[in-house]
């Protein structure tokens, strides 16, 4: 199993460079629809209980993937040795960070403050890249990665007043559960095609997210409003569903380490929804920020591209 997954890594090793560069084009449509979620997650709490906000999105976008494998002509399940994989990613990206996220959100953290995760996100989800997929960033590569989770922590702190509670607990949690599914599903994605991946993580997720939702939907009193329905419905179909199926594609064709850098744009586009749908407010320093993330965007991507022609000739055949 590791001299095939070492083979697969070398493959994506010798990626041409223009195929990294449309994998990270493909994440980008990933990461703009994520950024979206915490402002969604903020309209759907205010007619659900957090955990039915959490648990009751995989049941919409679970119902969604599997129509569509269905009319694909796909199985309804993943192979089975694949199985273990996708049971890590439904219980890190389809329960783990949506539920510890929306708890956050319900405990008093804001969009805003909520985006330190976001930032922190692509340093962790390339840490466990090298952890679990193989991958080995040049040192450069980790310079620019940890100053534009730098630059990101220090805006979105001070955005948020700098100070550490429970919620900010649930947020390196969901943080965590994010990096990993993130990993584990863009390695499935090397074989799989995205939209599948996602579709079976959620499906293998029904067994326990239908009943669990049917309990809290009869016991935590639900008060559906217009607003609360749309963000619930955002959250259960782009944020569960749409916006994976870019995103791991990407992952997988552009490197994980290296195309999950463009989710360091993610706070900074989280804020702008957090001003446009919810009235939050931010300074000029917002301008600053996005200078500073698009800098290192830029430096990790060159990084990577470096390493990856650098390997080109070490495939082994």
């Amino acid at each position: 199993m590791k001299l095939h997954d070492s083979a697969i890594e070398a493959e994506s090793v010798a990626l041409a460079p223009r195929t990294a560069w449309r994998g990270t084009l493909l994440a980008g449509m990933g990461v703009l629809a994520f950024s979206g979620t915490f402002p969604a997650t903020v309209f759907a709490l205010r007619g659900f209980d957090p955990y039915l906000v959490g648990v009751g999105r995989a049941v919409l976008a679970g119902a969604v993937a599997a129509a569509c494998l269905l009319v694909a002509g796909a199985p309804l399940l993943p192979p089975r040795h694949q199985l273990r994989s996708y049971l890590v990613t439904s219980l890190t990206v389809v329960f783990g960070f949506p539920v510890a996220s929306g708890l956050a959100l319900d405990g008093g953290a804001s969009a805003a403050h909520s985006a330190v995760v976001i930032g922190l996100l692509p340093a962790a989800t390339a840490v466990f890249a090298v952890l679990r997929a193989g991958e080995r960033p040049r040192p450069m590569f980790w310079l620019a990665c940890a100053l534009g989770a730098a630059s990101i922590t220090v805006f979105t702190l001070t955005q948020g007043g700098g100070r550490f509670s429970a919620a900010d607990l649930l947020l390196v949690f969901a943080l965590l559960s994010a990096a990993v599914g993130y990993t584990e599903g863009a390695r499935l994605a090397r074989t799989t095609p995205g939209w599948q991946v996602v579709s079976y993580a959620l499906v293998v997720a029904l067994p326990v997210s239908v009943p669990v939702t049917v309990v809290l939907a009869a016991t935590t009193g639900p008060a559906p409003t217009a607003e609360s329905l749309a963000g619930f419905a955002y959250a259960g179909l782009i944020s569960m569903f749409l916006g994976f199926v870019p995103w791991y594609a990407g992952l997988a064709m552009g490197g994980i380490a290296r195309a999950g850098q463009t989710q360091l744009a993610q706070p900074l586009l989280t804020l702008l929804w957090s001003w446009l749908l919810l009235g939050e407010r931010f300074g000029s320093a917002t301008v600053l920020a996005a200078l500073a993330v698009l800098g290192c965007v830029a430096a990790t991507q060159r990084a990577r591209a470096g390493q990856l022609s650098g390997g080109a000739a070490k495939v082994p055949r």
